[in-house]
């Protein structure tokens, strides 16, 4: 009972390797979901970048399931650090993306909000700012507002004002 082999330890176990094996499915699956140009400029092996590509193109649900089973044997065959690092990059600037579309709708209402106050605080944020037109925008998109209670043309004109700005 004693003489295990050091052998033994060594590899993983079969659970593990399974883990592994749906791991690298489910990522190969995430590549079906990107567009075409940013599959491209990852770099995938051919082989999988077709597989990929052809999984797109697939309607028939028994087709995509083999189709997908044939992605993750591939994955299973390259190294998938690229891919990950790749993906994770993509998911942050997503999130990075939100953030900033977040705090620009935020701007955006506390202007129309506020008034004045806000575009001081503004102006004291990002001195480069045009508050002249940043005043016009808020006064337009207050009018529109009171005639056709919703979301204006200056409001939208308001909010690309910052985004070019931010």
């Amino acid at each position: 009972m004693n003489d295990d082999s050091p052998d033994e330890y060594e590899r993983p176990s079969k659970s593990a390797m399974k883990r592994r094996s749906d791991e690298l499915q489910t990522l190969g699956e995430s590549l079906i979901e990107l567009p075409i140009p940013e599959l491209e400029a990852m770099d995938l092996h051919p082989t999988l970048l077709e597989a990929v590509l052809t999984a797109k193109r697939i309607t028939a649900h028994g087709g995509l399931y083999r189709q997908k089973q044939y992605i993750g044997k591939l994955m299973r065959k390259i190294d998938s650090t690229p891919i990950e690092t790749a993906l994770r990059a993509r998911e942050d600037n997503q999130r990075q993306e939100a953030r900033r579309f977040h705090r620009l709708e935020q701007w955006r209402e506390r202007l129309l909000r506020e008034g004045a106050p806000a575009v001081t605080a503004l102006a004291q944020e990002l001195p480069g700012i045009d508050t002249a037109e940043v005043i016009r925008l808020i006064e337009q998109a207050r009018h529109e507002h009171q005639v056709s209670q919703r979301s204006t043309q200056a409001s939208r004109a308001l909010f690309r004002l910052l985004r070019e700005t931010l």
